[in-house]
């Protein structure tokens, strides 16, 4: 046995993988376990660099799980994105944006934005990570459209009572809009340290950051108001 992992949970994981079927282990608390282990370390090396023993070990379970689970280490690669992608979506519904005046539902969802990548470094190099294998991880899953579907929604019926009320332009595409307020964002995280450096400027510090998103927040509604 390996010394490195708790005999408890190796013991109690190893009698879960002989004793349980396929079902009962996706509603065992070590897969959520496991996920979460899986997303720190897929962000912080890449799919290519990642270990299935490295995962385990910090996710504190038997590396068996990890294939019973998720049948291989790009298995779980797709898991974890699924796992991010549905964990923003369900954030933006929980704005509640309903409840606010068009502009002011979607000031805030563009500050949302901001402030969900600042506060999740994670999500944008996984998603970085996965753009640079092709999306292919995403190509087979089941899920990916339904999951991310409503955020598009959601700016196409705020889109809706903007303009119903005069205060957003006719005709914008809520699909080109969300790209526009995520890329925003998106760019300025994924490459902070290299524009930080050939610009001269920390843009990785609080003031630089504060200024980034009241320009964003301004960019953006400037754009999409009547004229």
């Amino acid at each position: 046995m390996n010394s490195n992992y708790p005999v408890d949970l190796m013991d109690a994981d190893a009698a879960t993988v002989s004793g349980r079927k396929r079902g009962d282990l996706a509603r065992t608390p070590s897969r959520d376990v496991l996920l979460q282990a899986a997303r720190q370390v897929f962000a912080e090396r890449g799919l290519e660099g990642a270990r299935v023993d490295d995962i385990a070990r910090r996710a504190r379970v038997n590396k068996q799980l990890v294939y019973h689970y998720f049948d291989s280490k790009d298995g779980l690669y797709a898991a974890v994105l699924e796992h991010v992608y549905k964990e923003i979506r369900q954030r933006e519904q929980e704005l509640d944006l309903s409840r606010f005046p068009a502009e002011e539902a979607m000031r805030r969802l563009v500050e949302f934005s901001f402030d969900y990548l600042a506060e999740h470094p994670d999500f944008v190099a996984l998603i970085a990570d996965e753009n640079a294998h092709g999306a292919r991880h995403l190509q087979g899953s089941a899920d990916v459209e339904a999951v991310n579907r409503p955020i598009v929604e959601l700016l196409a019926e705020t889109l809706r009572r903007g303009e119903a009320d005069g205060v957003f332009r006719k005709g914008l595409d809520p699909l080109h809009v969300y790209l526009s307020i995520a890329g925003m964002a998106f760019f300025y995280f994924s490459n902070i340290h290299t524009l930080s450096r050939i610009f001269e400027r920390p843009l990785a510090s609080p003031p630089a950051s504060a200024e980034r998103r009241a320009h964003i927040i301004d960019f953006a509604l400037n754009a999409i108001r009547a004229r």
